[in-house]
């Protein structure tokens, strides 16, 4: 019988979800001034981030040692999954500027590792995916040497979209499960658990690098769904995984079952690189961009040597 994360004995652990965060779950605020000056140059630029539309718990940190992760196609998503904050509506026309102001904007920041996601756009011929590309090649052409992570939607599986962004040559091609199978449909919602890893497949196999895929913790799942899910991920061909912690945005989203331990992050760590992962974040506060320019220096510098240091 498969055993919920939280029911190994662990010492520091308890069954159930309690109603304060447990001390692991505290984030670093960051150095004031730095922050500032980060909100004030994306006010200015008039692009948005998903470090602010997805509440991510690390956004001190991240804005401090200068990285910031771009949300294109704007602010509004054609879906409702039951764990993001981002609002759920009809968007706003794709604005044609965007790629070049999102460049400009990585230059002016003096970024070396930009990390570019979106919206889910359904209403869109192509979900999206020239958006991504030309936004990877105006990157290219005004910020030369930068590496780029393209966080994707799933495209609904789509070749000729997942070709359309490949064919632009990010340094990562990332897509994110989120969850096990047997809870995509409650999470998820309008995705598909197998659909998601055939966008992993097709990118793989269309000549990406590397392609990596994120995963939440505590929302019901058992250890051994979760160890399926990564020799899914690993069939699939994906190099680098990401493991954290889902925390509730607010109290009209999905609840959270359980606050799991960093030692169960560790082992699930441990256990992510046995399958043949060739890079694994995994703690509570990890999100899908955290450190990820950290990763893909490692990974080019030595993949031998990825997993002593991930």
């Amino acid at each position: 019988m498969s055993t919920p994360l939280l029911q190994i004995e662990t010492p520091g652990t308890a069954a159930p979800a309690p109603r304060r965060l447990p001390p692991w779950l505290r984030a670093k605020s960051g150095h004031w001034d730095r922050v500032h000056a980060m909100r004030v140059l994306l006010t200015g630029s008039r692009l948005t981030t998903v470090c602010e539309e997805a509440r991510c718990p690390n956004q001190g940190e991240c804005w401090t040692r200068g990285t910031a992760t771009f949300m294109l196609l704007g602010d509004t998503c054609t879906r409702s999954c039951g764990f993001c904050a981002v609002a759920t509506g009809r968007p706003a026309p794709p604005d044609p500027g965007e790629p070049r102001q999102v460049a400009e904007t990585s230059r002016t920041l003096g970024l070396r590792f930009v990390v570019v996601t979106s919206v889910a756009r359904d209403d869109l011929p192509d979900g999206g995916a020239a958006h991504f590309a030309a936004t990877v090649r105006a990157i290219q052409d005004l910020n030369p040497g930068a590496q780029i992570e393209v966080l994707v939607p799933d495209f609904k599986a789509s070749p000729e979209s997942i070709r359309t962004v490949v064919a632009s040559q990010p340094t990562i091609f990332n897509h994110n499960l989120e969850t096990v199978e047997r809870l995509t449909r409650k999470v998820r919602v309008q995705a598909r658990y197998q659909r998601s890893l055939e966008v992993l497949r097709l990118a793989k196999a269309m000549g990406q690098p590397l392609t990596k895929t994120g995963i939440m913790l505590g929302l019901g799942e058992t250890e051994d769904e979760v160890l399926e899910l990564f020799r899914d991920a690993r069939v699939a061909g994906c190099d680098v995984l990401t493991i954290g912690q889902y925390l509730q945005p607010t109290k009209a989203h999905l609840p959270v079952a359980e606050y799991v331990h960093p030692d169960r992050f560790k082992a699930l760590e441990e256990g992510a690189y046995g399958v043949g992962f060739k890079a694994v974040y995994s703690g509570p506060l990890v999100r899908s961009s955290y450190h990820a320019e950290m990763t893909a220096r490692k990974l080019e510098a030595s993949p031998e040597d990825s997993r002593r240091n991930p």
